[in-house]
């Protein structure tokens, strides 16, 4: 009985992600979102974080070692984590922000996702189409791109599928690269032999690891580089097209709050998340010697100068 009052008392929220630990946006937002419900965390509530470290062969230990310490929900980052907390369990309830949930079978609709499984769906594939068209505004002359990706994420499959049909409907040439830890050596490698003339970096949460690296690189080949995280803008990459991350993983944390009041996951509809956020580095444009046209800079949300 004294072991189920202060569990009650103090409810406990585990945390899945696939980097490293004080790197991640998401887990800042989120543990926003939660002070802003008026948790705090180790006072009136237990925060059990784990960390992949660029591993995603530990996410399923990682997860299992949660589900031990009996936490009442599971709040987990992107497609891949998510679909694994979803084999290991059909009865603890999972918060997750990913791309399509209900194309990766994690929920039977978004308005009803009756099973254990809810959040927040970012519609990346949408948002991907429109990388290569922004890029080509910004660099008229762009012919050839190479994209780094993770083939094991479905979610990033279908981003680069659509990347590809925005290549051919552009008229350009599509590489895409892996972008896996034990492949981003030999990947970079390739961009860097060959003419490309610009970067996409796609949204897998692994790639965020990688960034500052990936920034590091792009400066050095004078690459003009598209990033799907806009942390990248501020860290010097030249630009970012993605969904206000730090927005929606405040809101996350509502369905944490709901869940811990008593809501089961299947009753609470998943949200799509809908603003979309451009940013430039103009410093950068002017180090790699690009002049981004002023209809593109007026676009931007926000203009690094």
């Amino acid at each position: 009985m004294e072991a189920k009052a202060q569990r009650a008392a103090m409810p406990k929220v585990g945390y899945v992600w696939m980097g490293e630990p004080n790197t991640d946006l998401s887990e800042s937002a989120l543990r926003q979102g939660l002070a802003d419900a008026g948790y705090v965390i180790g006072g009136n509530l237990a925060f059990e974080g784990r960390y992949a470290e660029g591993d995603s062969e530990k996410v399923p230990a990682l997860i299992a070692e949660l589900l031990a310490l009996e936490v009442d929900v599971l709040v987990t980052v992107g497609s891949q984590i998510s679909l694994a907390a979803r084999r290991a369990t059909s009865t603890v309830p999972i918060v997750c922000v990913t791309g399509d949930p209900v194309a990766l079978g994690l929920v039977t609709s978004l308005n009803r996702p009756e099973g254990n499984v809810t959040g927040l769906s970012l519609l990346v594939v949408d948002y991907s189409a429109k990388w290569l068209e922004l890029m080509k505004e910004a660099l008229p002359k762009l012919h050839r791109v190479a994209a780094l990706w993770n083939p094991d994420n479905p979610g990033i499959v279908k981003e680069v599928e659509q990347l590809r049909t925005s290549a051919r409907t552009l008229d350009l040439e599509l590489t895409a690269f892996l972008g896996r830890a034990g492949d981003i050596d030999a990947s970079l490698a390739e961009i860097a032999g060959d003419n490309f003339d610009g970067l996409v970096v796609t949204d897998d949460p692994a790639l965020v690891l990688q960034q500052p690296r990936i920034i590091a690189f792009a400066a050095e080949r004078r690459l003009p580089a598209l990033y799907s995280f806009s942390t990248a803008v501020q860290q010097g990459g030249l630009m970012s097209y993605s969904t206000d991350f730090f927005s929606i993983w405040r809101r996350a944390a509502h369905y944490v709050d709901r869940i811990l009041k008593g809501d089961r996951a299947a009753d609470l509809p998943i949200e799509q998340a809908t603003s979309v956020v451009l940013k430039i580095n103009l410093k950068t444009a002017k180090a790699l010697g690009l002049s981004i046209p002023p209809t593109v800079v007026a676009r931007a949300d926000e203009v690094i100068e």
